[in-house]
């Protein structure tokens, strides 16, 4: 498989194309996978951005499906990434009402063992100017081993460290994304990297790998490159390839990168520690 760009260390390879054919391409086993599939949405919607109200459509991607037609697309590609972990490897899947419940049964009739559900609480939502129902605050993030009997990666006492010596729960306070994270352009789904952070060091270590099949601007890909840990993420979107390129490049600007450490707390209270500082050098095996 031709890789559309990759970093000279090949510690960051995006594939342009559609991930139920490119799954299928190559032969490799991650460690862990985040997901961010279309939550089909997009029917006409509108929103609160910034004071204005906004349409909420994102593509042609994210158009709304049938029940069984969401079913039948999230149990394909679950079980194609299923293929594409390794046997102690976990899979972090993110969406709302919408969907999360489709995801959640796929998962169980494809035999992973669901381990979390993580509530994402947004200190910064949206308005809602319906003004009719309570105010969407929340995204949910369920966490899933591979195996029912094989142990995970799960970094407790980080976790408990980072959470000031209390066990980290399930709820999770963070902020939607800032303008620090939108220097080079905005995906119409990016996710913050402070939550790509905490899934990453909460279930890798130092130097694996992590997929992510619906790469969008790659936001995984940062997180795990400023983790140490290695990427490859699939895209169908060209202009979002081109996007996810121009912030892996721009993030091999010293300035860029401190600046990206300042603002997330959790690396904040590691940047003493090799786990963000020491770069990933000299591997030879990469997934496409």
């Amino acid at each position: 498989m031709n890789a559309f760009y990759r970093t000279l260390k090949e510690d960051f390879i995006i594939a342009h194309g559609d991930c139920f054919k490119l799954l299928k391409e190559f032969d490799f086993k991650f460690d862990m996978i985040f997901a961010d599939p279309p939550y089909f949405l997009s029917n006409g919607g509108i929103s609160l951005q910034s004071g204005k109200v906004v349409c909420v459509d994102k593509g042609d991607w994210d158009k709304g499906k049938s029940q069984e037609n969401m079913m039948a697309f999230n149990m394909e590609w679950l079980r194609l990434c299923r293929d594409k972990l390794k046997n102690n490897g976990t899979i972090w899947v993110s969406g709302t009402y919408h969907n999360i419940f489709s995801v959640a049964n796929c998962l169980t009739e494809l035999g992973y063992k669901i381990l979390n559900m993580i509530t994402w609480q947004k200190t910064n939502p949206p308005a809602n100017i319906s003004c009719r129902f309570f105010t969407y605050s929340t995204e949910f993030v369920i966490w899933a081993r591979k195996m029912q009997k094989v142990p995970h990666k799960f970094n407790y006492d980080l976790m408990k460290g980072l959470n000031d010596g209390k066990q980290m729960t399930d709820v999770w306070r963070m902020p939607a994304i800032g303008r620090w994270e939108k220097t080079c352009g905005k995906h119409p789904t990016q996710k913050p990297l402070r939550l790509l952070v905490r899934m990453i060091l909460a279930s890798t270590n130092q130097g694996d790998w992590i997929l992510d099949p619906f790469s969008g601007s790659s936001t995984t890909g940062i997180a795990a490159n400023l983790c140490g840990r290695r990427f490859a993420g699939l895209e169908q979107e060209e202009e979002y390839c081109e996007l996810s390129k121009a912030r892996r490049e721009e993030f091999e600007n010293l300035e860029t990168y401190d600046n990206l450490i300042k603002h997330i707390e959790d690396l904040r209270k590691l940047q003493d520690s090799s786990m963000v500082n020491e770069n990933v050098r000299g591997y030879t095996q990469t997934p496409f």
